[in-house]
């Protein structure tokens, strides 16, 4: 079991409130990402729930036992950090075994469950090696497997990805994604990426200044984002905005619309402007407009052939079926989709 409830959990550091009050359950066997901007509280939200913090008001339950004053040692979870804490003078097999060897289990014990983390991470040949002849993907996964050995409750993820490059990040995504279905334990998972949010989670929570905006599946966040600041952090290229007469046509004190939700032509369409920036990216095009009248400007998503560059004029034509609709507050109001 891997339950984890945070009932009205605040932390206090003097007299800054980094989370004035959250709540939340993770079922057993659930991934779920904590999503949003640096400073957001995503990490000390973590640390709270590995009790490398201590909480100033509210409980944190685990499998439903109250476990709020409870050390790291005694919640039987596992975190994996940004850096990975590997020590140097020790091999791949003594660096995983290293905590069941604190925990004063036999060697053949040991090199079981060592040999059982190697084959799931694919470890296998590098076993002898010590961190210094590793890659960046291999050693994140030697800090993933001194994990796995200690059979936690829950793992927790504190931006493990950071310090790969894009090729890494994207492997090592797909490899703990498939760890998850492998392994069907909690995992809690801190970033500041939405791309890894959404490519990742079953839930996924987004964070703002330390509150809770919104918790719900990857799509349930993306067709239906319940303020603005959701509104504008989920989805890649993000949400357009557009306030005064343009939101008044429908009703809002401002509205949003999608990039691939935004239909370009060269002759005509709803509003006229011209190109910025084409981004090419082969698949994809993203083009960056500037509206007439100063409307303001939008990103608009198209395929990969179209032919376009600066300076070019352009019709835009939004699908108003997927048009978001805001109130003066940032909250969603009901949209037509």
């Amino acid at each position: 079991m891997g339950s984890i409830t945070l009932d009205h959990v605040s932390k206090t550091f003097g007299g800054h409130t980094v989370v004035p009050d959250a709540s939340l359950t993770i079922n057993d066997g659930e991934f779920v990402v904590f999503v949003g901007p640096s400073g957001c509280g995503k990490s000390t939200l973590l640390r709270l729930i590995a009790g490398l913090e201590d909480v100033s008001g509210g409980r944190i339950l685990l499998d439903g036992r109250d476990a709020t004053t409870e050390g790291p040692a005694q919640r039987g979870l596992a975190m994996v950090f940004q850096s990975y804490a590997l020590y140097p003078h020790m091999t791949v097999r003594q660096n995983i075994g290293f905590p069941l060897l604190m925990a004063k289990l036999d060697k053949a014990e040991i090199e079981r469950k060592v040999q059982d983390a190697a084959r799931i991470l694919n470890l296998g040949d590098y076993l002898d090696r010590k961190p210094g002849q590793l890659s960046g993907g291999q050693r994140q996964r030697v800090a993933i497997g001194r994990a796995i050995v200690r059979a936690p409750k829950a793992f927790l993820f504190d931006e493990p990805l950071s310090n790969l490059d894009a090729a890494l990040r994207i492997n090592m995504r797909l490899e703990i994604t498939e760890l998850h279905q492998q392994l069907k334990t909690t995992m809690v998972y801190v970033t500041h990426d939405q791309v890894e949010a959404m490519t990742m989670a079953d839930k996924i929570v987004v964070l703002n200044a330390g509150r809770v905006e919104q918790v719900g599946s990857p799509l349930d966040l993306y067709r239906k984002p319940a303020n603005r600041f959701v509104a504008g952090f989920i989805g890649s290229p993000k949400m357009n905005f557009l306030d005064g007469a343009e939101a008044e046509r429908y009703r809002a004190h401002s509205i949003g619309i999608r990039p691939e939700h935004i239909t370009p032509t060269r002759d005509k369409g709803r509003w006229h402007g011209r190109i910025g920036v084409a981004e090419h990216l082969g698949s994809d095009v993203f083009l960056h407009v500037a509206l007439d009248g100063g409307l303001g400007h939008l990103t608009v998503r198209t395929p990969g052939d179209m032919a376009v560059s600066h300076g070019d004029e352009i019709w835009l034509t939004p699908d108003d079926s997927r048009i978001y609709r805001f109130d003066k507050a940032g909250l969603a109001l009901d949209h037509t989709s």
